[in-house]
């Protein structure tokens, strides 16, 4: 809930309806009040005013700088005529002429006091007022950030709107276990302090993007029940110099008022990246807000329970002097998940959703290697979309994989016109990678073969799924990835002796794995343990940098250009010696357009392919039950192990008067609200 209620209950500010009034008065004062009070003026041309001063017309003339003003002698007539002053020198000599009565407007002088307030003082005053309005109002609300200068734009949660503990974190076993101390710091300082230990100060969670960081520190709030300040790096940065280091000011000023409590900065290389030597191209504010930055977490005291958490993804961005001991003492590496990891994740973000007792989520996690938490709550998303799509009332085995289907490729272009021969071409071509795989040892079983287009612009795709994941490939399975990249390309030569656009994919892939096996890996007689390319950015997609002259570059080369040539060459012998079968799954596949790794293996060994799907599903359901009782049996531990260990948080923090001292009423407010709503009154 917000304190600023006013436009949550669709009331209007009280300053709206002071400028309001002032235009409503503004517009009466200059066009109705004129119109319905003031005596109606005439003009006149000077000859026609001066006939009618002749005929006697006139009783009272009065004379200007700039015009000459005249009331007629009728009492009825209540107009003012009025015209514009020329040089007549004989004007006076008229106007006595024809006794009327005349005056002269004689121009006000003010006194030198007088006018060194009007000219001076007043316009002072009033610009000062106008200013201290402004100003209170841009404090409140802000225009263009000026009126919140130097003030945090940090978000404050409390226990109750983070809502997030360890247990809505999976696959990150590992970052848990570093995290999980801070917490017990939080909550039995003297446990520490009793035998001489500090708290951190500060720990960088480092990971790609989607891995969880965010998430983590939010279970850190929830399950150490302590405000938890949260704001983005890119925030600091404001036009004007020096906004960014008075909001770092002011962020630890706030989070020392509310300690114990966690401020977690999110993308912190925006403002911590290493300082240059104030050549071109130098940052003076973003330098500027990251000196101040430093000097705050070496100046606060870490025993009062303030602890810094920062998330990147570029930590080789970051300058030393943020990372050195003393500021971020802990780097706790928040990875991709693996499979287990990636299982775990899929089951937190089913829980909420609908599914058969027979969804395999350990099938779809070995199906996304390389996935993220965040795109692993996007398939669960998305299959329940497809149930509903599919008029189904719970998520199935297939919803998953169309999901698994959709984040790979795209969605289906059912309605694309493609030939029968371009058909039969995408078939032989995805069988030739299948078969040539499955001829291989070192090559991961096919799970899926399937000819329809998607919206990524593939015609189709082959997957091959690890039983168990790997961390560390050998020149041989390095190979064979290669040989099975070149099976497509080779497919078409074989069948229809030409070469197709399809293959451009593989070829990229097959290129890059062959040059970082010569380049990288060390895997060639030739250059043996030499290194010629680093990896910058690893955690957002890697971009390769070459460290060796152009002589080496062309050697290279040449020696990437042999292993492929070798394992196109043994792609084609494998398609040769298997044609028949290549015809057969060929001719399966463009009946069926979609087909799993079974009935793939099953034509293959010359089996009923519907046989063997059955027999599949079978053990499936069987693995499925026995996986079901051993998570129920170690969740109901994990719960268990959670709940002694809460219970022990919440005895000590009693102990230590946490809840009745350390945070105040503020602490147990459990609203949510912008840090600089506690400083209206300035």
């Amino acid at each position: 809930m917000n304190n600023n209620n006013n436009n949550d209950n669709g009331r209007k500010p009280l300053y709206y309806y002071y400028v309001l009034a002032l235009v409503v008065l503004m517009v009466l004062n200059t066009s109705v009040f004129p119109a319905m009070f003031k005596t109606k003026v005439t003009e006149l041309p000077y000859n026609s005013f001066i006939q009618m001063m002749d005929e006697g017309k006139f009783g009272k003339v009065e004379i200007s700088e700039k015009r000459i003003a005249a009331t007629a002698k009728d009492p009825e007539d209540k107009k003012i005529y009025v015209t514009g002053r020329v040089e007549d020198n004989q004007l006076v000599e008229k106007l006595t002429k024809s006794k009327v009565e005349f005056s002269q407007v004689i121009p006000r002088e003010s006194g030198p006091l007088e006018s060194l307030f009007t000219n001076w003082i007043l316009p002072i005053i009033i610009f000062f007022a106008i200013g201290q309005l402004l100003m209170r109002y841009m404090g409140g609300k802000g225009i263009g950030g000026m009126g919140n200068f130097g003030k945090s734009n940090a978000k404050v949660y409390m226990q109750a709107q983070t809502g997030v503990t360890f247990a809505d974190v999976a696959g990150q076993d590992e970052a848990k276990e570093a995290l999980v101390e801070l917490v017990d710091f939080l909550h039995n300082p003297g446990k520490y302090s009793s035998i001489g230990a500090t708290m951190p100060k500060g720990a960088l969670l480092v990971g790609p993007p989607g891995a969880g960081k965010t998430l983590l520190a939010k279970a850190i709030a929830g399950e150490a029940k302590v405000p938890f300040f949260s704001i983005s790096g890119s925030e600091f940065i404001e036009m004007f110099v020096g906004m960014g280091a008075a909001r770092v000011r002011d962020l630890f000023k706030e989070a020392q008022k509310k300690a114990p409590c966690i401020v977690f900065i999110d993308e912190i290389d925006a403002i911590g990246k290493k300082r240059d030597s104030g050549a071109f191209g130098s940052n003076d504010e973003r330098e500027q807000t990251l000196n101040q930055l430093l000097s705050e977490m070496d100046g606060f005291d870490g025993s009062k329970g303030v602890i810094i958490l920062a998330a990147t993804n570029r930590p080789e961005s970051l300058d030393a002097a943020l990372l050195r001991p003393g500021r971020f003492d802990r780097r706790i590496p928040v990875e991709l998940p693996d499979l287990n990891g990636r299982e775990a994740i899929l089951k937190v973000h089913a829980k909420d959703v609908k599914m058969r007792d027979d969804v395999d989520l350990k099938k779809i996690a070995r199906s996304t290697p390389g996935a993220s938490g965040a795109e692993l709550a996007n398939i669960i998303n998305e299959a329940a979309l497809c149930a509903v799509r599919n008029k189904r009332d719970r998520v199935t085995n297939a919803d998953l994989e169309q999901a698994v289907d959709i984040i790979i490729a795209g969605y289906q272009r059912k309605s694309m016109v493609i030939s029968e021969e371009e058909k039969k071409n995408t078939a032989y071509h995805e069988i030739g990678h299948a078969l040539v795989a499955a001829s291989q040892t070192h090559s991961a079983p096919v799970e899926k073969i399937t000819i329809i287009p998607h919206t990524n612009g593939s015609l189709g795709y082959t997957m091959q799924v690890d039983e168990q994941e790997k961390v560390n490939y050998t020149k041989e399975d390095l190979f064979t990835k290669i040989v099975t990249f070149t099976g497509g390309r080779a497919a078409e030569e074989v069948v229809f002796n030409h070469m197709t656009a399809g293959a451009s994919n593989d070829i990229e892939q097959a290129t890059r794995l062959a040059r970082a096996m010569v380049t990288r890996f060390g895997m060639t007689e030739e250059f043996g343990m030499m290194g010629m390319e680093t990896i910058q950015n690893a955690y957002l997609g890697g971009d390769a940098t070459l460290t060796c002259s152009e002589a080496t570059l062309a050697k290279v080369d040449v020696k990437v250009m042999e292993i492929i040539k070798e394992a196109h060459q043994k792609a084609l012998e494998i398609l040769r010696e298997h044609r028949e079968d290549l015809d057969r799954l060929a001719a399966y596949l463009l009946e069926k357009e979609t087909i799993t790794g079974v009935e793939f293996m099953a034509i293959l060994n010359n089996e009923d392919p519907a046989e063997a799907v059955r027999r599949a599903a079978e053990d499936a359901e069987t693995r499925n039950a026995e996986q079901r009782v051993k998570d129920e049996e170690k969740a109901r531990r994990e719960a268990e192990e959670l709940a002694a260990k809460q219970s022990q948080w919440t005895a000590a923090s009693a102990a230590a008067g946490m809840q009745s001292g350390a945070l105040g009423t503020e602490a147990v407010d459990a609203e949510f609200r912008p840090a600089e709503e506690d400083k209206k009154e300035e």
